[in-house]
């Protein structure tokens, strides 16, 4: 017999209030662990005058270790959510997050400060691929679209707010910058306990693959701190060679393992999706662009424009401020052009607005409205138009058993991308003297904008998987 009922509008009001707070409990642990990738960014040199008797390589681990750790564990982290629950999951990474938080703050030394953010780093792990799980598993299939692009557009309002907060905060001293995580966690696991059904577990057939968690996790490692010590170690080192080499047989034999095993941590069925294979190669390359990018502006505006880091924070933050403002209208762009037009035209505009630079921009001109700001706001728009539709085009075509663990492929795809473009833009940019710091960073705009085109092209392959009636990734 046809079920006819259907639910009342007070029915609708309640179902949709409880999403909103859903998702204000997962945008809480989300910002607060994207917010940390930048503040602790700017925070480097005050943390270098604090333990004024480290290296700048020891230093520099606060950050690679993260990185490193970040992207290995994403993937076996997310068939964790998937099987124990996102929701357990997702509040295990904000209590550990929190926790490693606090440790950070109180380190008496850097290599202490270092293994707290390896702590940092797995709390991160577990939380982001879980919180985009918990809210295609909450939302209806008609919203999972918009509650993705929403849920993408927090890395943007991370990004814009992030170098800012971070730059306050730094002045006063640089332990705030993991102090003020610790109300924000605390919150959002009281909170979140009740707003965020327990759910049951979404998977069945045996326990996990651990022996494939540990080559998966150990491959991508390698690959991320191969990328991120290459400028240090030299390119063309064996030391690069050998990292690189292990992390592609680690992987060859995590991919062996998966097809055999009955439980595998990455079902491969995963990357034969429609639209999969394609968003993850844009995605990866446009991360590629993105990180660069990010990176060579607050190089730009400290080292040649000598700003603070205060200063810097505000004269980056009109461009990542573009995607949580203009979001939504970009939703309806790909409603109507399709996610493959619109994600190229983002690449297109991100584009222009390196190219703004290499003409526009020069050492002695400090002219900011004229000549960085047109491009922030460019690169910004392409972004909006980018990253959320890249995003939505893949997770929201997985099964839900697989919502995690789909998210944790999303996300460490543009991890990589991420680590791949700081390295780059670091080599390309060299240590030039001051007469050249021009020549140099126009060499690194061209390297950003390259990539930012090859991302295009590979939005181009989204063609046959997406249409312009599709909602999947609106």
């Amino acid at each position: 017999m046809k079920d006819t009922h259907q639910a009342s509008p007070v029915q609708d009001e309640a179902s949709g209030a409880g999403f909103r707070l859903v998702f204000a409990v997962v945008a809480a642990g989300v910002a607060m662990s994207n917010l940390d990738l930048f503040v602790v960014n700017v925070a480097i040199p005050n943390i270098s005058n604090h333990f004024h008797d480290s290296s700048l390589s020891s230093l520099s681990w606060v950050l690679n270790a993260y990185a490193v750790v970040f992207a290995a564990l994403l993937v076996p982290a997310g068939s964790f959510a998937d099987r124990a629950r996102p929701r357990r999951a997702y509040l295990l990474g904000v209590c550990l997050f929190t926790l490693a938080s606090v440790l950070c703050a109180l380190a008496p030394s850097v290599w202490l400060l270092v293994a707290a953010r390896v702590a940092q780093a797995a709390g991160a792990a577990l939380l982001i691929p879980a919180s985009l799980g918990i809210l295609l598993a909450a939302a209806p299939p008609e919203r999972r679209g918009t509650a993705v692009r929403d849920w993408a557009a927090l890395s943007g309002l991370a990004a814009a707010l992030g170098p800012v907060i971070g730059g306050a905060l730094a002045q006063a001293d640089w332990r705030w910058i993991f102090l003020i995580n610790l109300p924000v966690g605390i919150a959002t696991v009281i909170v979140g306990r009740r707003a965020i059904a327990a759910g049951v577990r979404q998977r069945t057939g045996g326990r996990g693959d651990l022996i494939g968690a540990a080559l998966l996790t150990a491959g991508i490692g390698a690959v991320a701190l191969g990328l991120v010590k290459a400028p240090d170690w030299g390119w063309t080192s064996g030391s690069v060679a050998i990292t690189l080499t292990a992390a592609a047989l680690l992987l060859a034999l995590f991919v062996w393992r998966s097809a055999k095993h009955p439980a595998p941590v990455l079902p491969l069925q995963l990357l034969r999706l429609p639209a999969m294979g394609p968003a993850l190669l844009a995605n990866l390359l446009f991360a590629v662009a993105f990180s660069a990018m990010l990176l060579s502006v607050a190089l730009w505006c400290q080292n040649v424009w000598h700003f603070s880091a205060l200063q810097t924070g505000l004269a980056i933050s009109p461009g990542p401020l573009m995607v949580p403002l203009l979001s939504r209208y970009a939703g309806m762009l790909v409603q109507r052009l399709g996610a493959a037009a619109v994600a190229a035209a983002g690449c297109v505009l991100f584009a222009v607005g390196l190219l703004w630079w290499t003409t526009a921009l020069g050492i002695e001109d400090h002219d900011y409205v004229f000549g960085l700001l047109p491009g922030m706001v460019l690169t910004g728009v392409g972004v909006c138009l980018t990253l959320p539709t890249l995003v939505g085009t893949a997770v929201t075509r997985v099964p839900p058993a697989n919502f995690s663990t789909g998210s944790g492929v999303v996300t460490m795809a543009r991890q990589t991308g991420g680590v791949v473009g700081v390295a780059s833009l670091v080599a390309v940019l060299g240590k030039p003297h001051a007469a050249a710091a021009m020549d140099a960073f126009r060499h690194g705009w061209i390297f950003t904008l390259v990539a930012a085109v090859a991302a295009a092209a590979a939005c181009a392959l989204l063609l046959p998987h997406t249409r312009p009636a599709d909602r999947a990734a609106a």
